[in-house]
């Protein structure tokens, strides 16, 4: 931990800087912490001068690896179900905050795609990412909270799943 002194801080310009897109990274899956992160995420979204919201879901890899047609057809129809959730997850983004959503499907190991995916954008506000209410928090929270925290070029804001829609909306 650093002992810098507030007056030994460099000073930022601080001023509002309208050319450049601020966006928060949503994890989005089926689970209900995970609706409450991205209520969150847009509320934030659409109170902030260019803001906008990214929601990102990832497929893991299919374990079917005996004939390729077959793994290619579980393939397919893991990313159209994928899309469908996405898309009924950014009708309601948009019908709550009015914010148009990005959204992202990428196949591959959860931690390591969502980790690749911010190490390559340049214009992310925070991660966001949706507690779960009982047992552990979640891989990605556990992992994205732990050692890996202080290298991210983002902040992670961790949103408690048990939360209600009404409570996010009190704080956004």
């Amino acid at each position: 931990m650093s002992n810098l002194a507030p007056s030994s801080l460099p000073n930022a310009d601080l001023s509002p800087q309208p050319s450049r897109r601020r966006k928060f990274l949503a994890v989005v899956d089926e689970s209900p912490e995970s609706r409450i992160a991205a209520r969150f995420a847009a509320g934030r979204a659409a109170h902030m001068t260019g803001g906008g919201l990214i929601l990102f879901h990832v497929i893991p890899p299919a374990n079917f690896q005996h004939w390729v047609a077959v793994a290619d057809t579980m393939r397919e129809e893991a990313m159209a179900d994928a899309y469908d959730m996405m898309e009924r997850r950014a009708d309601e983004i948009r019908a709550y905050s009015g914010i148009e959503p990005e959204i992202v499907v990428r196949e591959g190991q959860p931690k390591e795609a969502l980790r690749d995916y911010i190490a390559a954008c340049d214009d992310l506000f925070a991660l966001i990412l949706g507690a779960g209410t009982e047992g552990d928090p979640g891989p990605l929270v556990e992992y994205f909270s732990g050692p890996l925290a202080g290298t991210l070029q983002c902040p992670v804001v961790i949103v408690p799943g048990g939360l209600s829609a009404e409570d996010i909306d009190a704080m956004v």
